[in-house]
């Protein structure tokens, strides 16, 4: 299984790879800055319920379930 720094890396690459001021930018940089500043998946994925915008909240969540569920 991936720890949270391998998995803040996939969501990095992410954001660098989606367009500047997007959805997918600001949900994939949230993603990433909570999985490297967290200790656990768990309180990664607790962490991410408090995002906002909600657009913001409910991308950064389903790209977190993605990654998360990735053996890769």
């Amino acid at each position: 299984m991936r720890d949270n720094l391998d998995l803040a890396a996939s969501a990095q690459e992410l954001a660098d790879a989606a367009p500047t001021g997007s959805i997918d930018r600001a949900a994939a940089t949230s993603v990433a800055i909570t999985l490297a500043t967290t200790r656990d998946i768990d309180s990664a994925r607790k962490t991410l319920d408090g995002v906002t915008p909600a657009e913001v909240r409910e991308a950064a969540l389903a790209l977190f379930d993605r990654l998360a569920t990735t053996d890769a």
